[in-house]
């Protein structure tokens, strides 16, 4: 007999669990041993980056059959929102998904659609082939697919900023991650996430998805910074990644035993 399995909780499900702001980290590297040592380390969310990050398909299934033997929730970023770049992601076991860059309520219902299967959607049907069911061993996959699937999109141009309330409130759409790197470029401030202007937009963004009951969440690399958004509100905050906490640490050793370049860059939050 073929074991029958159960999905685990989505991230919308850790979130309305939740008793305080969850916290997480970026896996960048595309390293599913870093994956694994991340998830190891207590944080809630490991936030595998398929945006900014030299990763594919086959990297990202292993970063997540890495994370799986750990409490820690497995999101992944794509790259883009193409619905069959969702399709591929969602098939390989990719329960909860980011979406970059979404401007609008259009983009948002359209991505909504994109994780659905017909006949609220237009995902493609493949779940017998798939990790997503395990391969048909999680019973009535395809009847509650949308229930074992979260959908959260990236609040990061002016242009969203402008709609973020309405994005919010669109059905399937289960939780939103504010950007402040691109926000901030966005509102002719680049490099700038911690300038008042980009944090107050942000906190705008987490008001408007707590008046409908929207979960937003925030990168946010500098302590302090992390600290007043989830004091606003922020339901969860990235607080950091492999990549860039094994850069500042080599630095900090190079720093200890040979001596600070001049040339070294400043730490900056993401």
């Amino acid at each position: 007999m073929p074991i029958r399995l159960e999905a685990d909780p989505t991230f919308a499900d850790r979130l309305r669990a939740a008793d305080r702001t969850l916290y997480g980290m970026w896996s960048c590297g595309g390293s599913a041993l870093a994956a694994e040592i991340c998830a190891g380390s207590g944080l809630d969310i490991v936030l595998i980056d398929g945006e900014h990050s030299p990763v594919g398909l086959e990297s990202i299934l292993a970063q997540l059959q890495a994370v799986a033997a750990y409490p820690a929730v497995p999101l992944v970023r794509a790259p883009y929102g193409d619905p069959v770049v969702l399709k591929q992601l969602l098939d390989l076991g990719a329960q909860n998904v980011l979406v970059p860059m979404v401007d609008s309520v259009e983009q948002a219902e359209a991505m909504v659609r994109a994780v659905r299967y017909p006949p609220h959607g237009v995902r493609g049907v493949g779940s017998a082939l798939a990790r997503s069911s395990r391969w048909s061993r999680i019973p009535d996959y395809l009847a509650r697919a949308d229930a074992l699937v979260s959908l959260t999109v990236q609040i990061e141009t002016t242009q969203a900023l402008a709609v973020a309330d309405a994005i919010a409130a669109v059905d399937g759409v289960d939780a939103l991650l504010v950007g402040p790197a691109d926000l901030a470029a966005s509102m002719g401030l680049l490099g700038q996430q911690n300038h008042p202007d980009v944090i107050a937009a942000v906190e705008r963004v987490i008001e408007a998805g707590r008046a409908v009951g929207t979960p937003v969440g925030v990168n946010a690399f500098d302590p302090a910074t992390a600290d007043r958004y989830a004091a606003a509100g922020a339901a969860y905050v990235l607080v950091g990644s492999d990549v860039t906490l094994l850069a500042r640490a080599s630095e900090a050793l190079a720093d200890r035993f040979i001596g600070a370049s001049p040339d070294a860059p400043a730490a900056a939050s993401y």
